[in-house]
């Protein structure tokens, strides 16, 4: 019996390690191709398969310079962010600080009467999974500016639009809007009913919504690089990144005024932690995951997750994230106990498409080591 234990026991690690470069292969081969692709200069991926990890960065961040992304690297992840959020929104319904039935109007301090249609109020749970009705944007003007996301001043307009835009300046906003649709049927994604969830968090924790954030995720995923204000130091770490087909640099993003809803920052070894903790046994984790809103025959929404069903794949949790110079996506797929992130400091209308492609090569050979 001892003897069976120890062979085990000198086994495992093998296994461990020849599964590690198993998927180290994988990644190599599919990420080589997609640097290859128009356009697309570097990208780095996180996963995490059945306990392993694997990180790695391909390409160069500058045209020309050779210098690929490291795991200090500091990234712009948009809207995956959005993520982080609805974690904590869950944490905050099972800490009984907050309801999913409760009208958003009760942890506002003005009247918003506008954020009711025929009799039904906008809930938490509306905005957590974008059914509120809420346009995708405040100020409004940034939604025009977005349809033309390809244009080449439409970053720089951007900037400009949100330079200086406080939350005082939101929810002065915020009565302006009108609702055409009875929340909590139709989905219509809502960058600004994240930055409303922000102020709920804040009130109902009695603190800024970047110190709750950086926070809980250094305390329960061990994440300390993952932010959304950076220090000087930090910026030095920030990657560059292109708009589109131009040359040039694309200017950093400016914050919008809690953040929450596309200014989140992280490294890719913190967004492997990320995964780890999506893949626990974990209360918080399995509330943020629950479906809330079936969307369509596709899929849920649930804490700001898109949950879907694969054929092969089985229950799946993803988000897209993306700023005029960056894009990325995760994915968690517990069935394979397995987790992708994967960016690229480049945005433009193929880059979705370049990034699914990759991530369809890794998911198909990963399957075959299941």
């Amino acid at each position: 019996m001892k003897k069976l234990i120890l062979i085990v026991l000198l086994v495992l690690p093998l296994i461990s390690i020849a599964q590690k470069a198993t998927i180290k292969t994988i990644v190599d081969s599919a990420a080589t191709k997609m640097i290859e692709k128009p356009l697309i200069n570097s990208t780095s991926i996180g996963i995490v398969y059945q306990g392993q990890e694997y990180i790695g960065h391909y390409g160069e961040l500058e045209k020309g310079k050779s210098n690929a992304p490291t795991d200090k690297t500091i990234y712009e992840i948009g809207s995956l962010g959005k993520t982080h959020t609805g974690t904590l929104i869950a944490k905050a319904v099972l800490d009984k600080k907050i309801n999913l039935d409760d009208p958003v109007q009760k942890y506002l301090s003005e009247d918003y009467p506008n954020l009711t249609f025929d009799n039904h109020p906008i809930r938490i749970k509306d905005l957590v999974t974008h059914t509120s009705g809420l346009p995708n944007m405040i100020p409004l003007s940034v939604n025009e500016m977005l349809k033309n996301f390809t244009k080449k001043e439409t970053p720089a307009d951007l900037n400009n639009a949100l330079k200086n835009y406080t939350q005082k300046d939101f929810f002065r906003d915020l009565h302006q809007i009108k609702i055409d649709t009875i929340p909590g049927y139709n989905f219509s994604y809502s960058s600004a009913g994240i930055e409303l969830l922000a102020s709920v968090l804040e009130k109902v924790y009695n603190k800024k919504f970047e110190v709750i954030l950086k926070d809980y995720f250094a305390k329960n995923a061990q994440m300390n690089r993952t932010m959304i204000n950076l220090s000087p130091e930090d910026q030095k770490n920030l990657a560059v990144g292109y708009h589109c087909a131009f040359n040039e640099i694309t200017s950093q993003m400016t914050t919008l005024p809690w953040g929450a809803g596309g200014n989140i920052k992280s490294t890719v070894p913190d967004m492997v932690k990320y995964i780890k903790y999506q893949l626990k046994n974990d209360a918080v984790i399995a509330e943020s995951h629950r479906p809330l809103v079936k969307v369509n025959d596709r899929f849920s929404s649930g804490y700001c997750w898109r949950v879907t069903k694969d054929e092969k794949l089985g229950t799946l949790y993803m988000h897209h994230g993306g700023v005029p110079r960056s894009q990325c996506f995760i994915y968690i797929i517990p069935e394979y106990n397995l987790g992708v992130f994967i960016i690229t400091n480049q945005s433009g209308e193929n880059t979705p498409k370049d990034m699914k492609e990759t991530l369809n090569e890794i998911f198909e050979k990963i399957q075959k080591i299941k």
